[in-house]
């Protein structure tokens, strides 16, 4: 197949993947998916092996195939018309507000292919409004869903719709970006059928294979490029909202014959907070990690993680068993476990890995009732300072690695929220100094209109952002509060409540400097 025929068939498959997401966006009723655009759309083969995946966000991605691979495993055969959905943690999920959606494809009555959405929701239960408490339970983060039809054959499920909907704090929400989610399967569908009937249904699966095939060389070619051996890191959680000590993560990459062997034996085990991150958590943060080091045009199929062979330890922070917390999992741990792979990946290519960043998706959460009487209840992660690059500063406040939301607008923030933006601003000099400097933190200062409970899930307060090759690290986060004047320095993982007045600021790290400044 020419080459050029492969590259076409490859962005018309990603365009579709785009344009359920454009739709996502378009037809959610939260700001978090509407103005944070924190959702990813993807498209698989009828075995389940993903095809093409839209730029949206890493740590939705590299795990949804686990999802994809549940959603048959426990609802095969899909029919033509269903829509299951899954949250679970331990059968195939992330964490408990990403809510996945997948739907199959038929093509004159035989499957094709599954399109797939994974939304992040706003408030899905749990013991405190934004469901990303400081639990030392699954049980205690929200609604758990296995996967199960929410459509079966076009109609909707009202009884499982209702349920879902009912244990949010914030239920007009849910029912708007539910709806979306469903909605946007039919995007894929009618997108996908026109392609298979201008190519034929034969090419659409020859390309297919082909595409995958593609991948997995392009990625065996990158490992081929890294000297064969054995490369070991480790680095550090700050801790786990529960306990003081920190949590290690081990690696050990073993380079060989267009192989890698990613081994986290000695990574510390499950903790009783929520950092545990579920094995597809793992596995999707050094997926992006190593991908990292790829080209740009390398495709993201499910050829891309053939060459690599994982060794998680059952039961360690990296795959919990239940009823483990994960809330901070995969928005926390996440991010670390991309810092450890690629440091060690620096002790062999340090001219192509830069310094630490943020390390961190500084989440906070926050809920209450508005003077009319209505329930609000928000999420917002934010962005850090971007590690220094072998050949260039790093950028300032940015989300980096594993996510990629938007800022919240202040404006759509302060209208729709009782709260009022005091402060968003660059962290001056927060950066690490060096031949390239870190970028710089930002500093969010919210004043509340409203009494709130309010969580904040955040690391790098303790242990700073590494610099590279001879760089400083960079500062360290801070969260504090002031209450009637007196300003309270908060620990970086915690709920509280919070009164009329009361001002919340959020200092986010910034990111290691790389080379030795001169």
């Amino acid at each position: 197949m020419h080459a050029s025929e492969l590259e076409v068939f490859r962005h018309r498959c990603t365009a579709i993947a785009e344009e359920m997401g454009a739709a996502l966006e378009r037809s959610a009723l939260s700001s978090n998916i509407q103005e944070r655009r924190d959702y990813s759309c993807a498209l698989f083969d009828a075995t389940g092996r993903m095809i093409a995946q839209a730029a949206h966000i890493p740590v939705h991605l590299g795990a949804m195939p686990r999802s994809v691979e549940a959603a048959i495993a426990h609802c095969a055969p899909l029919n033509e018309g269903d829509v299951i959905i899954l949250n679970d943690p331990f059968a195939g999920g992330t964490h408990l507000p990403d809510f996945t959606t997948v739907a199959p494809i038929y093509w004159e009555g035989v499957l094709v292919a599954y399109s797939a959405t994974r939304a992040h929701h706003a408030d899905v239960g749990g013991m405190t409004p934004g469901s990303m408490p400081l639990s030392r339970s699954v049980f205690q983060e929200g609604i758990i869903i296995p996967p199960i039809r929410l459509v079966e054959r076009g109609q909707r499920n009202e009884a499982v719709f209702s349920l879902i909907v009912r244990n949010s704090r914030t239920q007009d929400e849910r029912r708007g970006d539910l709806a979306a989610q469903c909605a946007c399967h039919g995007i894929a569908d009618e997108r996908l059928l026109a392609l298979i009937g201008r190519i034929g249904i034969e090419r659409f699966r020859t390309q297919t294979n082909a595409l995958i095939a593609y991948s997995r060389r392009r990625m065996e070619l990158v490992l081929s490029s890294i000297p064969a051996g054995r490369y070991v890191a480790v680095d550090y959680l700050d801790d786990d909202g529960i306990s003081a000590d920190h949590l290690a993560l081990h690696v050990a990459l073993t380079i060989s014959a267009e192989q890698i062997v990613v081994d986290f034996t000695g990574t510390a085990p499950q903790c009783a907070g929520p950092l545990n991150a579920p094995r597809a958590v793992t596995e999707s943060a050094v997926l992006y990690a190593l991908r990292l080091i790829a080209p740009d045009d390398v495709p993201m199929t499910a050829g891309t993680s053939e060459p690599i062979t994982f060794v998680i330890p059952v039961g360690s922070i990296l795959h919990p068993l239940p009823p483990a917390a994960v809330a901070g999992g995969n928005v926390e741990t996440s991010q670390r476990v991309v810092d450890v792979v690629l440091r060690a990946l620096s002790t062999v290519v340090p001219d192509r890995i830069p310094a630490q960043s943020a390390g961190t998706m500084n989440n906070w959460t926050m809920g209450g009732v508005r003077a009319d009487g209505s329930p609000f209840a928000y999420y917002e992660t934010l962005g850090g300072g971007m590690g220094a690059r072998p050949d260039a500063a790093g950028l300032h406040a940015v989300q980096t690695h594993m996510t990629n939301t938007r800022n919240s607008p202040v404006e759509a923030f302060e209208r729709q929220y009782p709260v009022r933006v005091q402060e968003l601003s660059i962290r001056r000099n927060s950066g690490g100094r060096g031949a390239h400097s870190g970028g710089a933190g930002l500093t969010k200062r919210i004043v509340f209109l409203r009494p709130a409970t309010v969580t904040v899930l955040t690391e790098r307060r303790r242990i700073h952002p590494a610099g590279s090759v001879g760089g400083d690290p960079g500062a360290v986060g801070e969260n504090t509060l002031d209450h009637a004047g007196t300003v309270l320095r908060l620990a970086g993982k915690g709920s509280f409540d919070v009164q009329t007045g009361d001002i919340l600021t959020i200092q986010t790290p910034g990111g290691g400097g790389h080379g030795q400044s001169t």
